[in-house]
């Protein structure tokens, strides 16, 4: 359970190499032990965050994962909490892909729709039964500035983040009524292996930022979270601006 400070005893790593799952874990193992199950493909990397993890005074637990097969989904959530219950599960995995090709080409944009969105629905039905099943927990689900508008430079990456941020959204209202915490964040620009390479948008963040807005979320109960915080006024703005005008911004 996840204490009145907003400890938790346990913690799901769904995208077990992700630079910012990896530093909420280190987070939460700030205030004491927890117990972490890294959901990934078995690699050198889950290896190394694994160990990163037990470094830093994890139980550290690994189950095969992979987005792209859908088909093994609900069986890794499921052998996830057959160790114990899992207080917080954080959905962190996700693919940028080449924007450009992403329009012309068809497997680009089907992986980016298959990782993106349609994995990210199926863990969140399979996550859900699980909750419901043990009666409490939270469920954190990591969208994207670029799910509120559709720009040009991205908009096959942002369509598919719009997906995911609609879909969590909506399960937000419907766990409500059984007690299970959801909190969609929505970061910018963050720097990461992901996003080597490519110029740094303005707000622009860092995995441990983003951390610390996701452990404060789960804290003080917020269904929505933008990081940096001022993003949340930025897009609304954007939101708003005409079409015209918003294809003429360097976006």
């Amino acid at each position: 359970m996840i204490d009145a400070v907003g400890h938790p005893s346990s913690l799901l790593l769904l995208g077990g190499t992700s630079e910012i799952g990896l530093a909420t874990a280190e987070r939460y193992l700030a205030g004491g032990p927890v117990r972490v199950v890294l959901a990934g493909r078995q690699s050198l990397r889950l290896a190394e965050a694994a160990a990163r993890l037990t470094r830093a005074g994890a139980s550290v637990e690994t189950v095969d994962f992979d987005a792209r097969d859908a088909a093994v989904h609900t069986e890794a959530v499921r052998k996830a909490f057959a160790g114990g219950d899992i207080d917080i599960a954080l959905v962190a995995f996700g693919v940028l892909g080449d924007q450009e090709k992403a329009w012309q080409d068809i497997d680009a944009a089907v992986e980016l729709a298959e990782v993106n969105y349609v994995a990210a629905v199926s863990v969140g039905v399979a996550l859900a039964a699980e909750f419901r099943r043990q009666g409490h927990g939270h469920l954190v689900a990591l969208s994207s500035v670029a799910a509120e508008r559709a720009r040009r430079s991205n908009f096959v990456y942002g369509s598919t983040k719009a997906g995911l941020d609609a879909f969590y959204t909506g399960l937000t209202e419907a766990l409500r009524g059984d007690g299970i915490g959801v909190t969609v964040v929505r970061p910018g620009f963050v720097h990461t292996k992901m996003t080597e390479g490519l110029d740094a948008a303005p707000l622009s963040t860092t995995p441990e930022a983003v951390a610390d807005v996701i452990v404060s979320s789960v804290r003080n109960g917020r269904e929505q979270a933008w990081a940096p915080a001022p993003l949340r006024f930025v897009m609304s703005a954007l939101r708003h601006v005409p079409r015209p005008i918003f294809r003429r911004l360097p976006l």
